[in-house]
């Protein structure tokens, strides 16, 4: 039975789904492309009906990924944002998390298009209004950009060192609490400026 064009756009769609929260998982080199399909529900074969290559994937899935963080974090403060991302609830669920935390340190070794894909992922998380009521003018001001990306900076690799600590370990609460309590006096010493 043929496919129809748009059943062929949803089955690709929930691959992307599928490839980001699997690669957020285990890594880029952590999933093959058959047990990609296998967990998406469907057979291997299928996978170069949809994709010329697993490149492609990987960058349409950090994408998809990277849209879904912000999303996320929308529409919330940005002190209960890093509250949350600075937290061992996100830490302990990469799969479920930050595609920036989960996978930068491998798309720093990918092809251009997946590093194109995380720039403008980066930059669009960066350029959204601040939700902040005491930060009206964040979007706008270079000083506050700074700002963010020192933030976003010190989120994304407390949650890397982190997750790079055994479970157990006093050290990886410790990075998360130390960097939680410096992000968010930042951002009150920000706002009283």
């Amino acid at each position: 039975m043929k496919v129809t064009k748009a059943q062929a756009q949803a089955n690709r769609a929930h691959i992307v789904e599928t490839a980001s929260a699997l690669f957020r998982e285990r890594g880029y080199d952590g999933v093959g492309v058959a047990d990609l399909m296998g967990a998406a529900g469907f057979t291997h074969g299928g996978f170069y009906k949809h994709f010329a290559s697993k490149t492609d994937l990987i960058a349409e899935s950090s994408t998809c990924g990277l849209a879904q963080s912000a999303d996320a974090a929308a529409g919330h403060s940005l002190a209960d944002f890093l509250d949350y991302y600075l937290s061992r609830e996100h830490r302990d669920n990469p799969g479920q998390g930050c595609t920036m935390a989960a996978l930068c340190a491998d798309a720093a070794r990918q092809p251009d298009s997946v590093k194109a894909a995380f720039a403008a992922g980066i930059d669009a998380q960066l350029s959204r209004p601040a939700t902040d009521a005491a930060q009206p003018n964040e979007s706008t001001s270079a000083e506050a950009r700074a700002r963010r990306i020192s933030l976003m900076a010190m989120a994304v690799g407390a949650v890397v060192l982190s997750r790079s600590c055994p479970d157990d370990a006093p050290l990886a609460d410790e990075i998360l609490d130390a960097c939680r309590a410096d992000a968010l006096a930042r951002l009150t010493d920000a706002s009283n400026t």
